[in-house]
């Protein structure tokens, strides 16, 4: 299974993100590019964060389950599926400007080690298991704007 954790993965989801532009048109959901750029970039400025975040009550009872089911196979993440409230971006933005910051959040996974990271829903994540949420997560939004 893909990783962000692999050098390869990394440059491909860039390539992916550099070829998104202001007319890029969601193939589903509400978000425009900018909000969806945004949203990703403080994705990962959450799974980078070596702060602890408060478990939704929801991930307390389905948390693992539904990690595992989503990290069972190569399958893309479903359409629809719900973000964390505090991630939903409803204002508008430099769509190049946000296209960098979160290129420069996907660089930093070459260093990453977040030992005690625990998601808000899934509850404590192994460092493989990040790698491939992260990896899933990216290409999800990518696929969401058909790149």
């Amino acid at each position: 299974m893909k990783t962000i954790f692999k050098t390869s993965t990394r440059e491909e989801l860039i390539n992916r993100i550099n070829s998104l532009n202001a007319n890029s048109k969601a193939q589903w959901g509400k978000m425009d590019v900018y909000q969806m750029l945004k949203h990703c970039t403080l994705w990962e400025e959450m799974i980078q964060s070596k702060q602890n975040h408060k478990r939704m009550f929801m991930g307390r009872v389905f948390g693992k389950m539904a990690l595992k089911s989503v990290l069972k196979d190569e399958a893309p993440l479903r359409h629809g599926t719900p973000t964390i409230p505090e991630l939903v971006i409803t204002s508008k933005g430099d769509v190049e400007l946000q296209k960098a910051e979160w290129i420069a959040r996907i660089k930093h996974y070459e260093g990453y080690s977040n030992p005690n990271f625990e998601h808000v829903f899934f509850g404590k994540m192994t460092e493989e298991q990040i790698g491939q949420m992260v990896y899933k997560h990216i290409d999800h939004h990518l696929r969401q704007f058909n790149s």
